[in-house]
């Protein structure tokens, strides 16, 4: 059997469906929330799904303000949440 393909979220393997975005990947895993907002430290995870919103927002492979909604899971990623994800 062939392992499932992982990005890596906080140092963390997480394994995923390929075609899956990192939030589904994430929400699959039982993450809903992976940032806070600035004022009040909100939790934030997927709201809208479709990229129009900015709730949802990563760093990948060191690139800040992504949407995981909007960005397909690839092998070896390197994600990181819960910082100032705004861009």
């Amino acid at each position: 059997m062939k392992a499932a393909p992982a990005f890596t979220v906080d140092g963390e393997p997480l394994a995923f469906v390929p075609g899956q975005t990192l939030a589904a990947a994430l929400v699959a895993s039982g993450r809903v929330a992976w940032r806070t907002t600035r004022v009040g430290q909100r939790p934030r995870g997927v709201f809208c799904g479709i990229g129009v919103c900015y709730d949802c927002l990563v760093t990948v492979d060191g690139r800040g303000g992504q949407r995981a909604c909007l960005v397909r899971a690839r092998p070896g990623m390197a994600v990181t949440t819960g910082e100032d994800d705004d861009g």
